[in-house]
């Protein structure tokens, strides 16, 4: 999030990133995009800038700090497996993802909003496609949306760490606390060091005793470009997971509420503004595609082949109405 007096070209544009790829889609709003975020050089994590997690809602309860049952480093591998295994299948769900950024005054009261609505979905091709439905204009005044924003809503606030992630982090575990109905394993998540141009997770996660996955996330993404006059600040965040498709848990809400503190710079004075962020992710449907193999004609099923010596079948005399260059007469 960038504040008043932060470098950077206007432009009317919403940034999206998908991996090193930036695509850019008109929108009808200005946000700033940010220059110089993620140029920090790679610093050790315990020269993070501190932050204030999340508090936690209703119903989590009493830590229990004494050790688990099972050694800490079994739990981490195994639930490090299935988040990989869950990073796989959401890559074949289609979903919608409501995004909802709000500025507060000094009498605590909305003075400004940027909502979107975003579908996830799939092309023919079976290519990943966002198609935004919904896009009221940005009210915002105090701050506005960065690259790392939007990034960050994409890819890291839905936090998934996998096998293939853990090498990063010092994962250690906190103690046992039960989430409303569910047993969980708790454990603080911090990156080993912080590289150039990259962003990491720093806060807790509680993963499910009995499955072995992660339920609830409760952080912030590191690090901030606090540079004088280059500022661009993140909320502290919690993600909570549902169970959609009988194995794996889905995020389904992420809310942050804060006060970013902007030092000033090019003439503007330093200001706290007050920010809440939700973000609803819902109606989480797997994709399938239908794809028929012909053999001389015939559809191969279950990997067999049809006997070579069948005659196809020849096709029809007459083309259907639809594929036919002469005008049809539709019924009255």
């Amino acid at each position: 999030m960038i504040g008043p007096g932060t470098t950077g070209p206007k432009a009317v544009w919403s940034a999206k990133m998908k991996g090193t790829a930036r695509r850019l889609r008109f929108l009808g709003f200005v946000p700033v995009l940010a220059l110089g975020t993620f140029l920090l050089a790679a610093l050790p994590a315990s020269a993070q800038v501190s932050y204030t997690p999340m508090p936690l809602d209703k119903g989590f309860g009493t830590l229990d700090v004494s050790p688990p049952p099972i050694p800490p480093e079994q739990i981490i591998t195994k639930f490090a497996a299935k988040e990989s295994q869950f990073r796989a299948a959401l890559e074949n769900y289609t979903y919608e993802r409501a995004v909802r950024q709000q500025s507060f005054d000094d009498d605590n009261k909305v003075d400004g909003e940027y909502y979107e609505v975003t579908d996830i979905s799939f092309d023919a091709s079976g290519r990943r496609i966002e198609r935004v439905v919904r896009a009221p204009e940005n009210t915002l005044q105090h701050v506005t949306m960065s690259i790392s924003d939007f990034a960050d809503i994409e890819q890291r606030l839905p936090f998934v760490l996998t096998t293939e992630d853990l090498p990063q982090y010092d994962v250690t575990y906190i103690g046992k606390q039960r989430v409303d109905e569910i047993d969980t394993y708790v454990f603080s998540v911090k990156p080993k060091i912080i590289e150039k141009k990259k962003r990491y997770f720093d806060g807790r996660i509680w993963v499910d005793a009995q499955e072995l996955e992660i339920v609830v996330t409760n952080g912030k993404t590191v690090p901030d470009d606090t540079r004088k006059g280059h500022e661009d600040l993140s909320l502290p965040f919690t993600t909570y997971r549902e169970q959609i498709d009988g194995k794996n848990w889905f995020p389904v809400y992420t809310k942050g509420d804060g006060v970013l503190h902007f030092t000033g710079g090019n003439g503007y004075l330093s200001q706290d503004v007050h920010l809440r962020l939700t973000i609803r992710y819902s109606n989480y449907h797997q994709f399938k595609s239908t794809i028929k193999i012909l053999y001389n004609g015939q559809e191969v099923k279950d990997g067999n082949q049809p006997d070579a010596n069948a005659k196809p079948t020849p096709p029809s005399a007459t083309p259907p109405s639809s594929t036919s260059d002469t005008p049809q007469a539709s019924p009255k």
